[in-house]
């Protein structure tokens, strides 16, 4: 039996105190966890966003619209392989006009060459494009809605005024962490043919697949060039770029999220350091004792570490064993059905997992380095005299 062990058993003398300390060290490696998956999913779209697909919208903002005939002028530009026409339905469920989910009108027979990561089967598939109201949904929302298919759906427009009527022709998933699975896509010509004539033809935004990813700069500028001439400019950008120009506006809230897992970190070490420190001056007198027969200041630093490497480590496990339940299952199913848009795959990532019990280790250690450090210096009448 080393040093080290020795002093882990001591933290059994006050089990107690010891358990306290370890659960309240535990939910501060819980709130740690959970702020950081918040962040790292908030960034999934552009971390994993396809590197040979391109968006195009209007030059100014993406809320002005684009006529829909840049779509084929952009399909005859060379390494352009697949192109898709998009437009911003904002339907909402009239029974609930607080479930919010994305619904757009799309050019259909393209969508799936272009969105190549959203899986349905051909049957689905073949079922959308032969029936002009059909529509389809990701499986997040499908399981939100209690969808299935064959079902009738109603969206009371907010852009496009009155009550729309869908048929659900199939369920998508997805293969990739960016793809957000609580979409709601139907066709183009369904709506375009439904709304007054001086709308028609507009859409939001063009998606385009590429044939070689690294001439994406290359074609993005050959697109904008078409369109210098023409009274709408366009802008042309990588979908990496385009959800960073999205994310750019919550930017300053992920930046207050960073600012509050460090402060959750410093609650956690004054916690780790106070319980140490009280721990130390309960025992100066058996430090007094130990070096009175033999032991050396550097022997009463390593009982001291250990106890604290013990902490640690015993928060940093627990916490990660209530946070997998909490933050992946709990929260996040529920994000992911409810707010799929900016939380498209809420999953703890590896790299949180190591961080949050290496942050929760070397917190613990130093924490206690200066009871550490006071202990070992003292002498064995001062240990001996101040507990007497």
């Amino acid at each position: 039996m080393n040093l080290v062990s020795i002093a882990a058993r001591n933290l059994l003398r006050n089990k107690f105190r010891t358990v306290f300390t370890v659960l309240g060290a535990s939910v501060a490696v819980l709130a740690f966890v959970f702020i950081q998956t918040v962040v790292s999913s908030w960034n999934a779209a552009i971390e994993f966003a396809a590197k040979d697909r391109i968006a195009t919208r209007h030059k100014i903002s993406m809320i002005m619209p684009l006529p829909k005939r840049y779509a084929d002028a952009i399909r005859e530009v060379p390494g352009v392989k697949h192109v898709c026409a998009m437009q911003w339905f904002g339907g909402v469920d009239p029974k609930d006009k607080n479930n919010f989910f994305a619904n757009m009108a799309v050019e259909s027979k393209s969508l799936f060459d272009v969105y190549d990561e959203m899986v349905v089967s051909a049957e689905d598939k073949d079922r959308w494009l032969a029936d002009r109201q059909g529509a389809i949904v990701g499986a997040a929302l499908a399981k939100k809605m209690g969808l299935k298919i064959g079902d009738r759906v109603t969206l009371a427009g907010t852009i496009f005024p009155g009550e729309w009527q869908f048929n659900v022709s199939g369920i998508y998933t997805a293969t990739r962490r960016s793809i957000d699975q609580s979409q709601f896509f139907f066709h183009y010509e369904y709506m375009n043919d439904s709304i007054p004539e001086k709308e028609r033809d507009q859409i939001a935004w063009i998606a385009s697949r590429l044939d070689d990813p690294t001439r994406s700069a290359e074609v993005s500028a050959a697109i904008d060039k078409i369109f210098d001439e023409k009274d709408v400019q366009t802008a042309t950008m990588s979908e990496r770029a385009m959800n960073m120009s999205f994310m750019a506006m919550f930017s300053a809230m992920l930046s207050a999220l960073d600012a509050v897992s460090v402060i959750i970190l410093l609650i956690m070490m004054m916690i780790l350091g106070n319980t140490i420190a009280m721990g130390v001056r309960e025992r100066t007198r058996e430090y007094g004792v130990l070096r009175a027969v033999g032991f050396q200041p550097k022997h009463v630093r390593i009982f001291i570490l250990g106890e604290a490497l013990t902490v640690g480590v015993a928060a940093g496990i627990v916490g990660l064993a209530i946070s997998y339940p909490l933050v992946e299952l709990m929260f996040g199913r529920f994000l992911e059905e409810n707010m799929g848009g900016m939380f498209p795959y809420f999953r703890i990532g590896p790299v949180t997992m190591v961080l949050a019990v290496l942050l929760a280790i070397g917190l613990s250690l130093l924490a206690s380095l200066i009871p550490a450090y006071q202990a070992a210096k003292l002498s064995v009448t001062d240990a001996l005299r101040r507990v007497a």
